[in-house]
């Protein structure tokens, strides 16, 4: 309903600024086609007609149609949007802590110099403890990779991010490598791990304040706590499952951690 009284209104500000969560969560399946047409409407004004919409199944059903006009340099939104995008980034790279700090420079060092980081000097007191750690890379609201590790790998923690910070820009299987052009783009998190520890129920669980593991045989699934969208500890248990290849029929162990989150 929200899509047709933006379109009916010929608010396109209003239709690519709806949060994407909110079209995540509605399945909204020809929110791209829209936003399509937005760019090809992009700097012109134009007439719109909600002719039709039904919901008889629970899947929105709309028709509408679109007669462009003139040329209107006041409806230019992408290249406003992508200044708005940046100066909010820009505020927030201000803000970083010295952890996100140091696993931003680790990427944009290997993707532009295609070299690690070198380690600085004097490390901070939190980079010198070995720990587990994860590094989330997101761009305009959507993940953009995401590696990490349950357990130390490496002597410290500057390592530790140094390594997962480049495997979650270059070698996350669900995205291709990140470009030169998108280190500007890209928001981090940063999540260290607690020691994990072994529940016997899932009351012992909470998606807002641990994060699982699960176990079966040689299969780990892997999920950190306080995600958008995962609010009970049956989807988070399914989505952990899922990532491992694991059955929901089949034996499997759940361990609990909890995490320090530095954005």
């Amino acid at each position: 309903m929200k899509v047709k009284e933006l379109l009916a209104q010929g608010d396109v500000k209003g239709v690519l600024e709806l949060p994407s969560q909110l079209v995540e969560n509605a399945g909204e399946c020809g929110y791209r086609s829209i936003i399509v047409l937005m760019g090809a409407l992009e700097g012109r004004s134009f007439s719109s007609l909600v002719f039709s919409y039904e919901g008889p199944f629970g899947v929105g059903y709309l028709v509408a149609g679109f007669i462009p006009g003139c040329s209107d340099q006041s409806r230019m939104f992408l290249s406003r949007l992508r200044e708005d995008n940046r100066r909010q980034i820009e505020s927030r790279r201000q803000q970083e802590s010295p952890i996100v700090r140091w696993a931003r420079e680790c990427l944009e060092t290997y993707v532009r110099q295609g070299k690690k980081a070198e380690l600085p000097p004097e490390l901070p007191q939190e980079l010198k403890k070995p720990a587990g750690a994860f590094v989330s890379l997101k761009k305009e609201g959507q993940l953009r990779g995401c590696i990490g590790t349950i357990l130390p790998t490496q002597k410290n923690l500057a390592l530790e991010i140094r390594e997962n910070a480049v495997s979650a820009g270059t070698r996350d299987y669900r995205f291709s490598p990140v470009t030169e052009e998108e280190l500007d783009e890209l928001v981090y998190s940063v999540d260290v791990l607690g020691q994990p520890e072994a529940v016997s129920g899932r009351d012992q669980l909470d998606p807002k304040k641990y994060g699982v593991i699960v176990r079966c045989g040689g299969r780990t699934g892997v999920l950190l706590p306080d995600l958008e969208g995962v609010d009970t500890v049956d989807q988070q248990i399914s989505i952990a499952l899922q990532k491992a290849g694991i059955r929901p029929d089949e034996p499997y162990q759940i361990e609990r951690f909890k995490v320090t989150r530095y954005k």
